[in-house]
């Protein structure tokens, strides 16, 4: 691993988990539950699985490994901005430098707000003697931290990858004396407290979304769903709430991306099925929301909440007042 990897894994903090889900969570419904925590459901989301597969080998030093493991998630899902940022860590450490660029390049279009991402970016680009892409980079992130002013949900990032960049696009100078410490020399915790914590803020930050959700606080439940998913990957539930705020702020075209990337990796997923039939009755194609009703009324063969609603929306042929 390179020494702005190595700064960056320990800059992820949260990211770097062995989460271990359990059961798949049906997701919301008309009404926004989430009680169930991300590290306490999925055992069947494969994709969760290879993305915990993928973070422990990165921990390890087991770069191919950990690369071969995210490539499983992103054929679920290809649009995961979390996984290709692991995966570019994970081939930068193998000097893989043009892979991991096209890997960075599609964490920060589709998450413009993950830092760590914007700028290991820069620094694979500095590499690769794309000098002035780099600058262009580090320029922005100036320009956010800035704005910032230490009060953003992305302060603690933005303060790591200013200086980070700034050092790597600096001219070489000869080492003051052989005591100089770069940043690389920190080495990535790997206690089970450690662990046991990053998993937690994961699920804190989920139940913060799901009550900013019920407060109607759209933008805010965006960070804390997005803190939940750079611990837990592509998780369906993260993922359908994604799906839900975004459709809440008028995002239809986000939502839906965020729809079907739940029910690629979980293709049952009630939530995502009810959201995604609802969307549908928004935009006015009822033969598509009957075509969700179906499946979920395959899917709950005894009945559901999730059909129930979608049922009534379909029945008042738009969103329910209540």
């Amino acid at each position: 691993m390179n020494a702005y990897s190595k700064l960056t894994c320990v800059a992820l903090g949260g990211v770097l988990i062995l989460a271990a889900p359990t059961v798949i969570a049906s997701g919301g419904g008309g009404t926004v539950s989430g009680n169930t925590m991300p590290s306490q459901s999925a055992s069947r989301f494969d994709a969760s699985v290879e993305f915990k597969k993928g973070v422990e080998a990165l921990k390890a030093g087991q770069y191919e490994d950990a690369e071969r493991a995210f490539g499983h998630v992103l054929e679920v899902n290809p649009r995961d901005a979390n996984t290709h940022f692991m995966m570019g860590v994970a081939e930068v450490s193998l000097n893989k430098f043009k892979d991991a660029k096209g890997h960075l390049e599609k964490a920060v279009k589709y998450n413009d707000g993950l830092i760590l991402a914007h700028m290991e970016l820069g620094l694979t680009l500095a590499k690769l003697g794309e000098t002035d892409k780099a600058k262009a980079i580090l320029d922005d992130l100036k320009k956010r931290a800035a704005a910032c002013a230490n009060t953003c949900a992305q302060a603690a990032d933005l303060r790591t990858a200013v200086p980070t960049l700034e050092t790597a696009l600096a001219p070489a100078t000869p080492p003051a004396s052989s005591s100089s410490v770069s940043p690389s020399t920190s080495t990535v915790p790997a206690t089970n407290d450690f662990l046991t914590t990053s998993i937690a803020s994961g699920d804190r930050a989920y139940l913060d979304a799901v009550a900013l959700i019920h407060e109607r606080r759209y933008e805010e439940a965006i960070a804390a769903l997005n803190a939940s998913a750079r611990v837990f990957g592509p998780h369906p539930d993260i993922l359908t709430y994604l799906g839900f705020v975004n459709r809440k702020l008028g995002r239809l075209a986000i939502a839906e991306d965020y729809y079907r990337q739940a029910l690629a990796a979980a293709p049952d997923h009630l939530g995502a099925t009810e959201y995604y039939g609802e969307l549908m009755v928004v935009r006015g194609d009822m033969a598509g929301a009957k075509r969700m009703l179906a499946k979920l009324e395959t899917t709950c063969r005894f009945g559901c909440a999730q059909a129930d609603e979608l049922r009534r929306w379909i029945v008042a042929g738009k969103p329910p007042s209540s």
